[in-house]
């Protein structure tokens, strides 16, 4: 993009604006909402500008800056996007602004903002950090401001639920500080040079460390990253989080916040320790599994709508854990694509709740009865969301769950078998929560429910557009995805015994960036 550094830019945009909101006067928060507008806007128009400026042949990072940021420590400002996160990068562009126009009432507005804008510029500064010490960094700021959303801004038990989100992350965090570190002081003993490049040292520690040292760091990693997921057993804080959250805290956190795990978990565990990842793949497909049953199981249960919607989350989450695991190029595909198609559909699930909470004040689902009768434009739109959330064809939760599913089939069949059962357990929890809440001859109270607004419509619209437009034509998220997939198995190939199934496997690309250094 001519040399301008929009990486930086995408990160500092909001930073700035969360500044410039914070010296705003309290007696008018309508400029600082203003302000979160333009700024989050402007942070999506240049998340589309790198999708189309994106290579999409390439296995490189691009748009990559690396500069000096703290030489004697060997840390340096280095980003840079490839496949994997490029749509992380662009669905937090566009989750944000929706999140502050569906937010547009909430009290304290200018705090809300200043919030918001700071979250942003943090989940972006973990998808593009290349630099350990860079993406630690920004994975911890994240947890600042979502507290504070949660905390603040939330519903019944919000503290309660703000401080259970903070010490869990937290403490799996201090794993993940302690593997960064241990990582990089055993490169410097072995060449003499301390660095945190994730290039370098992915090169490096699949040939440099021992298998001991290496299944050690693993778990460091790893369980961090399941905290983040989060992966059955890790899971208690999600439900708790979402429930309690305002909308647009519900939205972000299940669109980005879970997928900084996943990411984790592609990029950096299995970037890391290859050799490892593929011997311990069993145990994560083994909890994924469990995930997608137990979450479609426990959302089954639910009489709340919002912690329904919740404990659907885990069982998403649990393809995309499967999808990596199965190491090969169609499970990564579908991997990350359900990434984005759960930010998609989920999100929209939440707004819709926030639309009839912000009515009724109320998210029992025994509390509605009819509402589709009563508002047919709003029935509507959570029909399309719940058919998408589901995976019916043709909406973009079925291209992510089917690729996950084919992949790990190819590999491991008993793992795909059964978690093609949460598929239709999706089903059952959606449509007799749907059958309670949304059919029937409406009670006097929701006969009196207004109508979706403009605004709110405006909100949900465009995701569930976006999820029907690529699950139609999933083209041009695979395309992007595809190299960068290629790449990451190829590294487990030339680390391992293991070989890509046939079905699976496509040429890797010139310009993977990970070739592995054998030192030992």
């Amino acid at each position: 993009m001519g040399g301008f550094p929009i990486l930086t830019a995408l990160i500092l945009t909001p930073a700035a604006g969360a500044l410039i909101a914070l010296l705003m006067p309290n007696r008018r928060p309508d400029v600082a909402k203003a302000i979160g507008y333009a700024v989050s806007a402007a942070v999506l128009g240049m998340s589309l500008a790198l999708l189309w400026q994106f290579n999409a042949h390439s296995a490189a990072f691009q748009f990559s800056e690396n500069a000096r940021w703290i030489p004697a420590l060997g840390i340096r400002w280095h980003l840079g996007v490839d496949g994997i996160s490029l749509f992380m990068v662009v669905l937090t562009g566009l989750l944000f602004p929706i999140g502050l126009l569906a937010s547009a009432k909430v009290e304290r507005q200018k705090a809300f903002t200043v919030w918001m804008l700071l979250l942003e510029a943090a989940v972006i500064g973990v998808f593009v950090g290349l630099d350990l010490i860079v993406f630690f960094v920004f994975f911890e700021i994240v947890l600042v401001p979502m507290y504070f959303i949660i905390g603040q801004w939330g519903h019944g038990r919000r503290v309660y639920a703000a401080t259970k989100f903070f010490i869990f992350t937290m403490a799996g965090s201090a794993f993940l500080f302690v593997g960064i570190l241990a990582l990089a002081f055993m490169h410097q003993a072995d060449t003499g040079r301390l660095t945190f490049n994730f290039v370098t040292l992915a090169n490096w520690a699949p040939g440099g460390l021992s298998a001991t040292a290496a299944t050690l760091l693993f778990f460091a990693f790893g369980i961090a990253f399941a905290v983040k997921v989060p992966l059955v057993p890790f899971h208690t804080w999600l439900p708790d989080a979402h429930t309690e959250a305002p909308t647009a805290g519900s939205v972000i956190l299940a669109g980005v916040l879970l997928k900084m795990g996943t990411y984790g978990f592609l990029r950096f565990s299995v970037g890391f320790f290859p050799k490892v990842s593929y011997e311990l793949s069993w145990v994560f497909l083994t909890l994924a599994t469990i995930g997608i049953i137990y979450g479609a199981v426990v959302a089954t249960m639910q009489p709340d709508l919002k912690r329904l919607i919740a404990y659907s989350s885990i069982a998403h989450l649990g393809f995309v854990i499967l999808g990596i695991f199965a190491l090969n190029v169609i499970g990564i595909e579908g991997a990350v694509f359900t990434m984005v198609s759960h930010g998609l559909t989920t999100g929209a699930l939440f707004l819709l709740v926030g639309v009839l909470y912000d009515r009724r004040h109320t998210r029992l689902i025994s509390a509605y009865r009819g509402i589709w009768k009563a508002t047919p434009i709003l029935g509507g739109m959570f029909v399309i969301a719940m058919f998408a959330s589901i995976g019916l064809p043709g909406f973009s939760g079925f291209v992510g769950e089917f690729l996950a599913l084919l992949g790990t089939f190819l590999v491991h069949r008993p793992y795909a078998i059964v978690a093609a059962i949460g598929v239709i357990l999706a089903a059952l929890y959606l449509l007799w929560a749907f059958q309670r809440a949304f059919t029937g001859v409406p009670d006097e109270e929701t006969a009196k429910m207004p109508e979706i607004n403009g605004r709110e419509l405006a909100c949900v619209v465009p995701l569930l557009v976006l999820s029907f437009v690529f699950g139609v034509y999933p083209k041009p998220i695979l395309d992007r995805v595809q190299p960068a997939a290629a790449c990451v198995v190829r590294h487990v190939e030339d680390t391992t015994n293991y070989t890509e199934p046939k079905g699976s496997a496509v040429k890797t690309p010139k310009d993977c960036p990970l070739k592995v250094e054998v030192t030992r």
